[in-house]
């Protein structure tokens, strides 16, 4: 007796699976049910009496300096997507490891090290989450979501594995591995299509032409209070600090573009009215996040009573130097 293998009944799966990832996934005609569901999500105006609950709570939390050592500010840029790297790994490490014979105790200790690195994943995550927008906290509400998903699994694994139950604490082990990838592509979502823990003053060399550019004169600019001027289509915070010194830094700020001309201006500094970021007047280093990147500043100099500015340079722009006003 020979075995014929059931060719159309392949063809009819392949086809099924074809037409199931076509509607799941974007094509030329439309974004596919994935996305779809994101921008539901995206305005899923429920969520925000939780998030608004929880985001009060992580604020609340008496975190002090730990607050921008979370938020990544040391680094340059958020630290949490740094700090999942260990956790992923470890947890992926042991699905290959589960697929080698003779690797059981291997694998276990890979799993505890990933629980052990997501506890300060997830603590730097939910400081940064309480920091965004709302259709950013909606998102981030289902992403933290199934992250805790995918660590119960993998503490449930852990936990099989100990009591001899290998088969078990396998199929937790890869239901954990599942579960965590769609929380990082949801994560993905955060990023790189909704920008959140983005630079959004990153494009201020591209949309400020080079040279000088004037902003008004002198005494249109009160003396120590934050006003908003424009450079071409691109607006700036001016600060007269006295006679004829002017601070001018980009306005939109580079954490989630709140006016910083609607700030407040205290002792050199100004501090965003969105998220409380501070930055320095005179070179727009970040003094206090969330905010991880400085602020672009302006070179200025007051010629005829007129005021003129030009986008500084970034190696110019740098922690800490002195002042490049020219008169």
């Amino acid at each position: 007796m020979t075995y014929e293998p059931d060719f159309e009944g392949r063809v009819a799966a392949d086809g099924t699976v074809r037409r199931v990832l076509k509607r799941a996934l974007p094509t030329a005609s439309g974004p596919g049910r994935v996305l779809r569901g994101m921008d539901r999500l995206e305005r899923a105006a429920v969520l925000d009496g939780c998030a608004g609950r929880l985001a009060d709570a992580v604020r609340a939390l008496p975190l002090g300096r730990g607050r921008d050592v979370l938020h990544g500010r040391w680094l340059g840029h958020p630290v949490h997507p740094v700090m999942v790297q260990v956790p992923i790994g470890a947890w992926f490490s042991a699905a290959v490891l589960d697929a080698v014979p003779g690797q059981r105790r291997a694998a276990g200790t890979l799993i505890g090290v990933g629980l052990a690195a997501a506890v300060p994943a997830a603590v730097a995550g939910w400081v940064d989450w309480a920091e965004l927008e709302r259709r950013q906290m909606r998102v981030g509400l289902v992403h933290a979501a199934a992250n805790a998903t995918g660590v119960a699994l993998y503490a449930g694994s852990l936990a099989a594995r100990v009591r001899g139950r290998a088969f078990l604490g396998k199929a937790l082990g890869f239901a954990g591995l599942t579960v965590v990838g769609v929380g990082g592509a949801i994560g993905g979502h955060m990023a790189y299509r909704q920008g959140s823990g983005v630079n959004h003053a990153a494009s201020a060399p591209e949309l400020v032409a080079p040279g000088w550019h004037g902003i008004g004169t002198v005494e249109d600019l009160p003396l120590g209070r934050a006003v908003r001027r424009h450079v071409g289509d691109v607006a700036v915070l001016a600060v007269r600090e006295d006679a004829d010194r002017v601070r001018v830094l980009l306005d939109a700020c580079g954490h989630d573009v709140g006016s910083l001309s609607e700030g407040v201006v205290e002792d050199g500094r100004v501090r965003c009215p969105l998220h409380g970021c501070v930055f320095r007047l005179e070179d727009g280093w970040n003094v206090r996040g969330p905010a991880t990147a400085p602020q672009p500043a302006f070179d200025t100099r007051v010629a005829g009573g007129r005021v003129e500015v030009r986008l500084r340079a970034p190696e110019a722009q740098d922690t800490g130097s002195p002042s490049h006003d020219e008169t």
